[in-house]
């Protein structure tokens, strides 16, 4: 679908059945057990912080980070990529926290503002405060603590990994973008539309220049549709690539197989741990992957950016993790819930959010000023500029 076809649909987006992008995941909140925690820190990122734990939780426990995406709340995630049932299931801890409009006009997480992406600043500072929140008040192992998003929250991830990497074990990236390629719009939409390739050591000392840490570093699982519009596929290359030369692996597999009809690249150390692992999701668009679990279960259900592909992602993440060897014999079956099918909603709309959202990034001493409205034709041309259909 072209960038002029996708403006035409913001254009249109209040007239498409009176669907708005906005109340998206509203219904849901009655069906997350996600409950809000206050109080968690100083919050300099203004981010909720909601959070699940289970009455029996595997040890040494484990705390597992979910971001949602632009236009989603963190319950409408849960309930569509199924993460609290996961948790009840493989009895692990559950924190998703949730942008609010006072920041992003459409709760994308600010993945490439410069405030929200550096260490101990803004909304990367919050979701740290959060995580030691959980670790002191349900006795975490920091051993334990993963991490994963979906586009925005994607990117979100690539940030905590690369500002926090001795907090996190491991983490998991859907539809997102690696870490320090962009820190004004015009680079992240570039970003976004084109995935410009970098050299492997660039993309390696981004990360490395963002702390003093040097090792060991998180394993990363990388996601994406080979037919996303809205986040360049390219982009998973780049975070691979990232990623290998922190590890120090070669950029050819070292191994290539087929799991649910996909294919799977995977990376090792000595000890024969993946390290790496990168999921092409053959011709699905921008969103989640969803589909039976190993255990013939199925774990969240369809909606806006939440795909039906065959293949968990969210229950392929948690293996990855190492959650789902756990069983407790007491611990009541988890039941899975049928997906009702849905029509699948365009990504055009989602791509219209994301540049909007781009747009309302402004500096630091505009961060709480972004509720403002904005001109839809700058909007446009930035995006027809950035994508290098105008000039």
């Amino acid at each position: 679908m072209s960038l002029a076809r996708n403006v035409d649909l913001l254009r249109r987006l209040p007239k498409l059945d009176g669907l708005r992008f906005a109340e998206l995941g509203r219904s849901a909140d009655s069906s997350s057990p996600l409950q809000e925690v206050t109080n968690f820190g100083d919050n300099p990122g203004a981010l909720r912080m909601l959070a699940f734990v289970p009455a029996q939780l595997q040890k040494p426990r484990a705390l597992v980070v979910v971001l949602h995406g632009c236009g989603q709340t963190a319950s409408g995630y849960d309930l569509g990529a199924g993460w609290s049932t996961l948790a009840k299931h493989y009895g692990f801890a559950l924190l998703m926290p949730e942008q609010q409009r006072i920041n992003n006009g459409n709760t994308c997480f600010n993945w490439f503002n410069p405030e929200d992406t550096a260490r101990d600043s803004g909304e990367a500072r919050s979701i740290r405060e959060m995580i030691a929140h959980m670790v002191q008040a349900h006795r975490i192992d920091q051993r334990r603590i993963f991490i994963t998003g979906l586009s925005a929250g994607g990117g979100m991830t690539s940030v905590m990994l690369a500002t926090y990497p001795e907090v996190f074990a491991a983490g998991a990236v859907i539809a997102g973008l690696p870490y320090g390629i962009a820190s004004n719009l015009r680079e992240a939409l570039d970003g976004m539309f084109h995935s410009p390739a970098r050299p492997a050591r660039e993309l390696g000392d981004l990360v490395r220049n963002a702390t003093h840490h040097r090792g060991p570093w998180p394993k990363v699982s990388v996601w994406h549709g080979s037919a996303d519009r809205t986040v360049n596929p390219g982009n998973a290359n780049e975070i691979v690539k990232q990623w290998l030369d922190l590890h120090d692996l070669p950029e050819v597999p070292m191994a290539e197989t087929n799991v649910d009809g996909y294919p799977r690249q995977a990376w090792w150390n000595q000890d024969g741990e993946t390290l790496v692992e990168s999921y092409a999701i053959t011709d699905m668009a921008h969103g989640t992957p969803l589909g039976l679990a190993d255990n013939d279960q199925r774990y969240g259900m369809e909606g806006a950016f939440l795909i039906e592909a065959g293949i968990s992602s969210s229950y392929h993440i948690a293996k990855f993790f190492g959650l789902t060897g756990w069983i407790a014999e007491a611990a009541p079956k988890a039941e899975a819930k049928p997906a009702t099918p849905k029509p699948a909603l365009t990504p055009a709309p989602h791509l219209a959010r994301s540049i909007r959202a781009a747009v309302a990034a402004q500096p630091a001493e505009a961060k709480r000023e972004r509720t403002r409205s904005f001109d839809l034709g700058q909007i446009i041309t930035r995006a027809l500029t950035a994508a290098g259909l105008m000039k």
